[in-house]
């Protein structure tokens, strides 16, 4: 039985993950499809499971990382602390299973994961210096919490910037030409210069900016962001998302197929 995995989100006009899949799978020789779930409203997940049976596994992106959490039975921890999910696995039971009738969803055990954490820190760590001990994260969607987490689990300190003021969070016109010489890794977590939209960037002083910086977009369409040209103009060290997202695709098949 060919077994299928998707990617749940909206729009998913940009996403890459559906040509990946189904390449890596034909390469590997792997009897598997990968197909997308573009849902305009989250709770479409549910006939959507009641639908597809061969459907073992999800990836979750934008804007439902978080909101995709009230359907499943379990959090793996990684994933709790985070607080964000970007891979499902989904087991089948039956009547027979001492499970049923105590899942969200009749007939589904739903798990969430997190493999964005795998994919950012296997890409930013050959960037990193002992010098970089602190971090600013721009922006603070669902993608934000997982490189928090893997920033800290690094050994750097983190402060988000955000549009609005908040707890814990600085806004753009904070960013002082100290701050930026204080925090030498700057990831950009924003939606900010990815296709069509390649002619914004994030709100920073760039000018301030130094061969010691590290300067990570997570966007990766475009290859090389508006964020990212301004910031290798200063000679910052720099990186899009594409190394980091084929890590986490690889990790989150490697989730759906363990057991």
């Amino acid at each position: 039985m060919t077994a299928k995995f998707g990617l749940l989100g909206h729009p998913l006009g940009h996403s890459f993950s559906k040509k990946f899949h189904n390449e890596r799978f034909l390469t590997l020789g792997i009897d598997a499809v990968y197909e997308n779930y573009d849902l305009a409203d989250v709770n479409d997940l549910v006939k959507v499971l009641g639908e597809e049976k061969q459907l073992m596994g999800l990836n979750v992106t934008i804007p439902y990382k978080q909101d995709v959490m009230r359907f499943l039975d379990e959090l793996d921890p990684v994933a709790e602390k985070i607080g964000a999910v970007n891979v499902v696995k989904i087991g089948h039971i039956d009547e027979s299973s001492p499970l049923w009738g105590k899942t969200k969803i009749e007939g589904l055990y739903l798990k969430g994961y997190n493999s964005d954490i795998i994919g950012f820190t296997e890409s930013i760590r050959p960037m990193l210096r002992p010098t970089h001990r602190k971090a600013l994260i721009l922006g603070t969607g669902g993608a934000s919490k997982a490189i928090k987490v893997a920033l800290e689990n690094m050994g750097i300190e983190t402060k988000y910037v955000s549009r609005t003021k908040g707890e814990g969070r600085l806004t753009y016109g904070e960013l002082t030409p100290g701050l930026i010489d204080e925090y030498k890794v700057i990831v950009n977590c924003s939606p900010l210069g990815m296709y069509p939209k390649t002619d914004q960037c994030p709100d920073i002083p760039y000018d301030c900016l130094t061969a010691e910086h590290v300067c990570f977009d997570v966007v990766y369409n475009p290859e090389t962001t508006l964020f990212m040209k301004k910031a290798q103009a200063k000679g910052a060290s720099v990186k899009c998302g594409y190394e980091m997202l084929v890590g986490q695709a690889i990790a989150s098949y490697e989730i759906w197929t363990s057991h």
